[in-house]
């Protein structure tokens, strides 16, 4: 079992900057997915049990940055140049704890946290 608990989200601005955290419980590869109102919920970024290794949607490549503390069991979101289009609920995911790979699909994760609320106004 893995834990997970958000924080970090807010009402930004456009082109303003957030950065969401993720605690596990335990250390494994995790990702970020949003879901804003009336669409499904998509893949954000994601990163290896290691922290070597990310990947994004294209979207958010160049604007959104993935990283972790190992010692903290954190993972983080930070978001810069926001635009309105990212307002969403964001989710942490984690993998099993046998997987150390990152993943761009929701059913690699098991493991979810409670999401938090990104608005960005225009």
């Amino acid at each position: 079992q893995v834990q997970l608990v958000e924080s970090g989200g807010g009402l930004v601005q456009a082109g303003g900057s957030l950065r969401l955290s993720c605690a596990a419980s335990r250390r494994t590869a995790m990702g970020w997915f949003r879901q804003a109102p009336g669409k499904e919920r998509e893949f954000v970024a994601a990163i290896n049990w290691g922290g070597d290794s990310t990947d994004y949607t294209d979207s958010v490549k160049g604007r959104f940055t993935i990283s972790r503390d190992n010692a903290k069991n954190t993972v983080y979101l930070q978001m810069n140049s926001l635009e309105p289009e990212d307002t969403a609920v964001y989710y942490c995911a984690a993998r099993r704890l046998s997987y150390y790979s990152a993943a761009t699909y929701d059913a690699a994760y098991t493991y979810w946290g409670q999401g938090t609320q990104v608005t960005v106004s225009s």
